[in-house]
């Protein structure tokens, strides 16, 4: 009987906790069921004790409020763009069917700014690209104001007057050249302000658009205006502006260059190089030792190749390296690196210049040389010579027109192009042919290997069909520039390769 009440008792028991086991159990299985299903997910999921106890809170709590628009603003999917709902197709009552057109993005930029620089206590000059069918074709107008960092409420508003200086070369775009003239002095007080372009397509090549871009030029933090240096002696005396440099380029035709002209200008000379993708790492050892000496300066403008235009932008190139140094030079020259500028022996680039003081723009004449053919008495030695050295003969073909080259004192010009300004204050003279020249060695400055491919003894000669003169006038001046770059730099470039 005692046996009987104990299992009657078990048995009991069991049945009194009968709920609770099958709630255990069912939590068991539960437990099994998930630890297996997170074998299957990502190594990057977890899942701990403290993200069932905020899920559990989460339960309770009421929904997060939704995020800062500036949050919004920051994300990197960029917010949508209302854009009007687009006309439809319209049948006239006539009977006509009037199709509807639907535009949408930008074939090009309104203005792309490259540089603002002051002209003066009244004006400015911005230098940049525009689209050249809306200049072509429309009539978009722009609009300059002087916000004073004091009084940013009382705007100084401005004429703007546009020149096109790249003779309708551009494709895409062209280059412009906006003047802003106020009627009085702005910034006077030094205390800084802010330049403001407006930039308006006035229709354009849609006459129920007129879209108006607010551009912020420049800058003047107080105490930033030195207005000396409108009136002031110029650092430099010769300053080059040099064309858009691209290609695989010689460094030896390169370094022979800047030697030569660091010698011709002397001392108070500089030179502004652009790289357009040309200064690779050889080149730029060439140029290293005179940008440590302080003659040159070399800018990246490789960013200029998104935008399409004419022979790498080289326009607005020259442009705003017109007005960057406008007042830091009293003769600013225009030509390229296979150029050669040549004064006559007994005289000096000084007193060339000096007879030359009452015009505010000369050009210069080009003497055209043979980039192929070199002297017999150099058989054998050519690669010891430079290019200008041994390439001797000039081409010499009458009755054809021939592009010159030009310097200019760049305070009397408003913008510039590449063979002469036609934006000049003053008088301009082409009569230098006896003072001044030009030797352009066409080509050379691209070729990676010796240019000389056949020789001659003769003195006069044909080549290519076009009649050829010996001239050994840089072959003379050689000796001096070699000695010239040796006392300036040292040997640091005598192992210069094509």
């Amino acid at each position: 009987m005692a046996k009987d009440r104990e299992k009657r008792m078990y048995v009991g028991v069991f049945f009194s906790y009968a709920a609770e086991l099958k709630l255990f159990l069912s939590a068991l299985l539960l437990l099994c069921a998930l630890a297996t299903l997170l074998q299957f997910l990502p190594s990057r999921f977890t899942l701990s004790i403290a993200d069932l106890r905020s899920c559990s809170a989460a339960r309770d709590s009421p929904p997060p409020p939704p995020p800062p628009l500036s949050a919004t603003l920051r994300s990197s999917v960029p917010p949508p763009t209302l854009i009007p709902s687009p006309p439809t197709d319209q049948l006239l009552p006539n009977g006509v069917l009037r199709r509807a057109f639907h535009p949408y993005g930008s074939a090009a930029y309104n203005f792309i700014t490259m540089g603002a620089y002051r002209g003066g206590l009244h004006n400015f000059a911005i230098v940049g690209l525009a689209s050249k069918p809306l200049h072509v074709f429309g009539r978009p107008t722009f609009q300059c104001q002087w916000i004073p960092r004091l009084h940013p409420s009382n705007p100084i508003n401005a004429s703007a007057f546009k020149i096109l200086p790249d003779w309708g070369y551009g494709r895409v775009y062209t280059v412009v050249v906006v003047n802003c003239t106020f009627s009085h002095p702005v910034n006077a007080d030094n205390q800084g302000g802010k330049l403001v372009l407006y930039a308006s397509t006035s229709g354009g090549g849609d006459r129920d658009i007129n879209l108006t871009d607010t551009i912020e030029v420049l800058t003047e933090t107080p105490g930033g205006m030195n207005a000396s240096l409108f009136t002031s002696k110029p650092k430099y005396d010769y300053l080059y502006c040099g064309s858009s440099l691209y290609g695989n380029l010689s460094p030896q035709r390169v370094r022979e260059w800047l030697a030569y002209h660091i010698r011709l200008f002397g001392a108070r000379s500089h030179f502004v190089i652009h790289d357009a993708g040309g200064v690779h790492d050889e080149v730029l050892e060439v140029l290293k030792p005179w940008m440590e000496l302080g003659y040159v300066t070399l800018q990246d403008i490789r960013e200029e190749e998104r935008f399409d235009g004419y022979y790498h932008n080289q326009f607005m190139v020259v442009n705003d390296c017109l007005h960057r140094y406008k007042f830091m030079a009293k003769w600013m020259f225009f030509f390229d690196v296979d150029e050669f500028i040549f004064v006559p022996p007994k005289n000096t680039i000084k007193s060339v210049l000096d007879s030359l003081s009452e015009y505010s723009q000369f050009t210069i004449e080009q003497m055209p040389m043979n980039s192929k053919t070199c002297l017999t008495e150099d058989a054998g030695r050519t690669y010891r010579k430079w290019g200008f050295e041994k390439l001797v003969y000039k081409d010499v073909k009458r009755g054809i027109r021939r592009d010159r080259k030009y310097a200019v004192q760049p305070r009397m010009v408003y913008a510039t192009g590449v063979h002469m300004s036609e934006n000049v204050a003053g008088k301009s003279t082409h009569k230098t042919d006896r003072i001044i020249k030009y030797f352009h060695y066409h080509g050379t400055i691209a070729q990676r290997r010796e240019p000389c491919r056949s020789l001659s003894n003769q003195t006069q000669l044909t080549l290519d069909n076009t009649p050829h003169v010996l001239d050994t006038t840089m072959r003379l001046v050689a000796p001096a520039v070699k000695r010239f770059e040796l006392k300036m730099i040292g040997t640091r470039l005598q192992a210069t390769r094509q």
